[in-house]
């Protein structure tokens, strides 16, 4: 696509606009129609504005685009469904390479493989996979983009089950910092890999993915809803629960101000309301009994149980977080979940001034934490809980309250805090890590040196960028 805007765009990069010429996708510049919708995040919060927007359609597409970025000197963001919270798709006066027009998902049935386009959602993964009743363990959200979430880990409801999405990549196409393209595989380029297994976009534009699958069948979806006094007893017998727990079995308690729909009693009106969520595979005999058994020693309430399939399973919370809303998130990892710490997040709920929004307290461990930093640059897999806030609402004067309070709730938390954070729930604006912290001082000098390797010049970079290792360090990658 061209215009008379793009062409006074390119006007002001003359010696170095030949990489576009035989561009193949859409190049939009700001006065371009199309340009407003382009840029727009999931996230309603984010309000930022590329100098060019390129859609590519092939790999030598976002070649081309990269190489153009570098020789203007613009710096680079990547975009695949825009779902990421802090916006890390998008950047003022950079060059997104949007990936979105590039959703092609092909799958070999008898090797277990899925080979999936960097610009896939994570419902075009699904819906091609479960056709022959296979699956990749992947995000909550099925608007979500593959390449963000697999890049930084991927936690998702079959994660204590079967691992991170990040741990089932066997291999990937990637267009570097210098617009070359590598085949990554175990045998070829294994340091490359070994960085893609859960430290983000750091090392390149991955236009394709090849991912190991599993088999799928029905699922067991167990709920309830408890409130006043009965929150804390419920949370007291989840922690209790969680040192015994098959690895098939997942658990998730949502913490949220309570609606009509709830039909609280009248003297826990005004008290959060937690919403108990348990996942399991329906066919598991264990994972039947450990569901059994956590929902008899809950308080009484009402519980609801269902049989679905994976892929009604990947898409049952979309309608929670619609696109254009405003969204905040502060999450961290917990060493341990003791009483004073539930009575903390239980009073932090309370104080949410949005009617929407939540603090989800989730367990992990299970096949998270049997993977090793040999395999996967993806750190903290030790880590036995997860904490998040999400806050949300839709009036942008809510936006200095929900902000407050998403972070007085975690920080009132924080002696109880496991080391390291989740890369893709980290905000762009402020984290008490860097990257270093964030990965632990041996995964983080490995990176450093795979970083030197491919990009030496930085080229990817966002507010947790890995630093190239210097070339007087003589440190060698295991």
């Amino acid at each position: 696509m061209r215009s008379s805007s793009f062409d006074d765009f390119m006007r002001c990069y003359p010696t170095v606009a030949e990489p576009l010429r035989a561009f193949d996708g859409s190049l939009l510049s700001p006065d371009n129609p199309g340009f407003e919708e382009a840029r727009r995040m999931w996230n309603g919060m984010i309000d930022r504005r590329p100098a060019l927007i390129a859609r590519c359609r092939t790999t030598r597409d976002v070649s081309a685009a990269i190489r153009f970025a570098r020789g203007a000197g613009l710096p680079i963001s990547i975009r695949c469904g825009g779902h990421n919270v802090a916006g890390s798709a998008v950047a003022d006066g950079a060059i997104m390479i949007d990936l979105s027009l590039m959703r092609t998902v092909r799958v070999d049935v008898d090797n277990r493989i899925a080979e999936a386009d960097g610009g896939c959602l994570l419902r075009d993964v699904d819906i091609a996979t479960t056709a022959y009743r296979l699956a990749c363990p992947a995000g909550v959200f099925s608007y979500t983009g593959l390449g963000g979430l697999a890049l930084g880990g991927g936690y998702g409801w079959r994660c204590r089950k079967w691992g991170l999405t990040c741990d089932h990549i066997i291999g990937a196409e990637v267009v570097l910092a210098d617009g070359s393209v590598v085949d990554v595989s175990e045998d070829q380029h294994p340091d490359l890999l070994w960085a893609l297994r859960g430290s983000g976009g750091n090392f390149g534009v991955v236009t394709k993915f090849r991912l190991r699958l599993h088999r799928v069948g029905p699922i067991l979806l167990r709920t309830g809803v408890y409130a006043g006094d009965d929150v804390t007893a419920a949370l007291q017998v989840y922690r209790k629960f969680t040192a015994t727990l098959s690895d098939d079995f997942h658990l998730l308690g949502g913490l949220r101000n309570s609606t009509p729909k709830d039909h609280i009693p009248r003297a826990a009106a005004d008290r959060p309301v937690l919403d108990f969520l348990a996942v399991c595979s329906a066919d598991d005999a264990t994972s039947l009994d450990d569901s059994s058994g956590l929902f008899d020693a809950m308080p009484n309430c009402t519980t609801t149980q269902h049989t679905i399939s994976y892929l009604k399973l990947q898409t049952m919370v979309d309608d929670s977080a619609p696109t254009g809303r405003r969204y905040y998130t502060k999450s961290g990892y917990l060493s341990e979940l003791p009483d004073s710490a539930i009575e903390q997040l239980v009073d932090a709920a309370r104080q949410n001034p949005s009617r929407t929004g939540s603090i989800d307290i989730e367990y992990l461990r299970g096949a998270i934490s049997r993977t090793t930093a040999a395999e996967s640059s993806f750190p903290q897999r030790d880590a036995p809980f997860m904490v998040s806030t999400y806050g949300s609402w839709d009036d942008p004067v809510l936006d200095p309250k929900g902000i407050a309070w998403a972070r007085e709730s975690m920080n009132s938390i924080r002696q109880w805090k496991h080391p390291g954070a989740y890369l893709n729930y980290v905000s762009q604006e402020e984290s008490p890590e860097d990257a270093s912290e964030m990965y632990g001082s041996a995964i983080y000098s490995r990176l450093a040196q795979v970083k030197r390797l491919y990009d030496p010049d930085n080229v990817f970079r966002s507010a947790r960028s890995v630093i190239p290792a210097s070339a007087t360090d003589r440190r060698t990658m295991p």
